[in-house]
């Protein structure tokens, strides 16, 4: 499917549209199911572009015509309702520059976040449900779907691991630049002596597929497994072994789910996951291939932090990579990082990532 992300001709995406529009309107239209969610979608995508394009050209006239008005005549009272305007508009069109970045090809798809603690025992487990906690705000002000698939819990507090599904337009393109280890430097409340202490945990972040994108996976190739869930989730969890565990024996990539109703529908789920993760894979070891002879991109790994966050004996969390940093680190725990979002958009284009 097209990514619409950055900006198009208007006239161009209105035939498109018409077009698309023309062909669910045939009676024919929900045989192929597949084709039909694909063209569902797309015309989604081309509705939203048009929409923008088409404030943009609303904000674009008003404003010149503030402009052309003060030019003929000055007004107190009208220069500050132009500059309200301005304010007003001033967040859609940062918006809008930063979706123009969005233009890989799954930047549209919602995303399949994981959450792995370090080594540390129970200061890194609390840390991996901190950023947990930090992911479902930020999703909620952004109006995406926070939904938690697989969830393991600590010994004595926090996870040892969470599996994440966050769905909404472009998801995915604002969230992959979190995949990395994220630092956490602070007093730590389970230190009797009360010592500053360092914590890592890793953040993987996949698209989720379209179903119309070929990918083989050799059955013989599986170990699927069975278990009794456990955590949050609802009656159905601890009841009967639901939880379903599949691992890609080739490459040892493990996919779970527990949330489900039923040991189907979990089965399912994980199949899904795997097949984002699988896909990502493959498509990162392409990728290498063609990058050998780079050194642009690092291995994750514990050294390799591309965020810290520090309580103590300061408060400031720092983006490694585009040095984007900010104070408030309360306001950033309570899922304010769209600005990290952003200033990883625009290193990542300016860098060819």
């Amino acid at each position: 499917m097209t990514n619409y992300g950055g900006f198009f001709d208007l006239s161009s995406l209105t035939v498109k549209h018409k077009e698309l529009e023309e062909q669910m309107h045939n009676p024919d239209f929900w045989n192929d199911q597949q084709n039909a969610k694909k063209i569902t979608k797309e015309l989604s995508l081309i509705k939203l572009e048009i929409d923008k394009e088409n404030k943009l050209k609303t904000i674009k006239e008003d404003l010149e015509t503030y402009i052309l008005l003060l030019e003929e005549e000055y007004n107190t009272s009208l220069f500050d309702e132009a500059i309200n305007k301005f304010t007003e508009y001033k967040e859609f069109i940062e918006q809008t520059e930063v979706q123009i970045l969005l233009n890989g090809k799954y930047d549209f798809n919602n995303a399949l976040l994981t959450i792995h603690p370090g080594a540390g025992g129970t200061e890194s487990q609390d840390w991996g449900d901190m950023l947990l906690r930090m992911y479902r705000y930020w999703a909620e002000k952004s109006k995406f779907t926070f939904k938690i698939v697989d969830y393991l819990s600590g010994d004595e507090a926090g996870l040892k691991s969470a599996t994440i599904e966050i769905c909404g337009d472009f998801a995915y393109g604002y969230l992959k630049g979190e995949a990395g280890i994220h630092r956490l430097v602070r007093i730590s409340p389970f230190n009797a002596q009360g010592k500053r202490q360092t914590s890592f945990v890793s953040i993987f972040v996949y698209p989720m597929l379209d179903d119309d994108i070929e990918f083989e996976i050799n059955p013989t190739d599986l170990k699927i497994d069975t278990y009794r869930a456990s955590g949050a989730g609802g009656q159905h969890v601890n009841t009967t072994d639901s939880a379903v565990r599949i691992t890609h024996l080739p490459t040892n990539i493990v996919a779970q789910c527990q949330n489900e109703r039923s040991q189907i529908q979990n089965r399912e789920k994980a199949m899904t996951m795997l097949r984002a993760k699988l896909y990502q894979y493959y498509e990162q070891q392409r990728e290498k291939e063609r990058m050998k002879h780079e050194s642009t991109k690092t291995e994750i790994g514990w050294g390799n932090q591309i965020r810290s966050y520090v309580f103590h004996p300061y408060q400031m969390v720092k983006d490694h990579r585009t040095n984007f940093e900010v104070g408030q680190i309360s306001n950033v725990m309570n899922g304010e990082i769209t600005g990290f979002i952003n200033a990883y958009l625009k290193y990542s284009t300016n860098e060819g990532i």
